[in-house]
């Protein structure tokens, strides 16, 4: 009796990640790995956490110590990747660009030229550079691809002492409009978008809470926003970030908030 082999492993969606060792970033993670998506995350630090979720769902998890600061080596990093991975191996790829950085609270003409430098780059330059790579990498993909940049409502409205954090989310949410008409012009072209999340609950927030109220007339907002209870839990932002990415429409709107219908 001839004996039946077994059947393929069904492909899966490939997701990579950039900030995911805490807040929002690290929750999008536990919930990829939970239903079983392929993930590469790209952050300061591994964690460990991250590793026992992957062991317990047989999800397939790469961690990345990477600087984001050092934008262009990860691009090469990501890039050289992607180009090894055998044809048919994932039924979709996804690139979320979520990594950021607050620099000081601080008018602009009190702010250090590095710590401005470092915020752009991390939070502007790295995404471009990332996002790039993917879009070169897999454009020979005969799957459904998606770039999601997490943007902030700061990229969208001015707030004294944020010149660095307002400017890189206003060129994330622009170079993002770029993009998608740069991949409408493609056979089979990327779905983009650069999404508010809303504010959340994250070590972000504390920050911002813990400024000179002289140097931050918004000081007050941002601990009201605490106090009345306005703030998303990291888990719940994500499922709602993760639940925009699913949509069908995603990326018709190339800029947009999740708190939209």
């Amino acid at each position: 009796m001839q004996g039946t082999s077994p059947s393929p492993t069904p492909a899966r969606p490939l997701t990579l990640l950039t900030g995911a060792s805490r807040g929002m970033g690290f929750a999008m993670a536990q919930q990829l790995l939970e239903s079983g998506h392929a993930l590469v995350t790209l952050s300061r630090r591994p964690s460990d956490a991250l590793a026992t979720i992957a062991q317990r769902t047989g999800s397939p998890l790469e961690q990345w110590e990477q600087d984001l600061a050092a934008g262009a080596q990860a691009a090469g990093r990501l890039r050289a990747w992607l180009a090894a991975q055998p044809a048919g191996r994932y039924a979709s790829a996804t690139l979320i660009n979520n990594a950021g950085v607050v620099p000081h609270i601080a008018p602009l003409a009190d702010s250090d030229p590095e710590d401005l430098a470092h915020a752009l780059r991390v939070g502007l330059e790295a995404p471009m550079q990332l996002t790039g790579a993917f879009l070169s990498a897999t454009r020979g993909w005969a799957v459904p691809r998606k770039v999601l940049n997490i943007s902030s409502g700061l990229g969208r409205r001015a707030m004294a002492s944020q010149s660095a954090y307002c400017a890189a989310k206003a060129g994330m949410d622009h170079f993002t409009r770029c993009v998608a008409l740069d991949e409408a012009q493609q056979p089979g072209g990327a779905r983009v978008c650069s999404l508010a999340p809303g504010v959340i609950d994250t070590d972000m927030q504390v920050h911002l809470r813990a400024a000179d109220p002289a140097a931050f007339p918004d000081l007050q907002n941002f601990a009201s926003l605490k106090t009345d209870g306005a703030l998303t839990s990291p888990d719940d932002a994500a499922a709602r970030v993760l639940a925009w990415l699913a949509r069908a429409d995603f990326g018709d709107l190339p800029v947009a908030d999740v708190r939209q219908p």
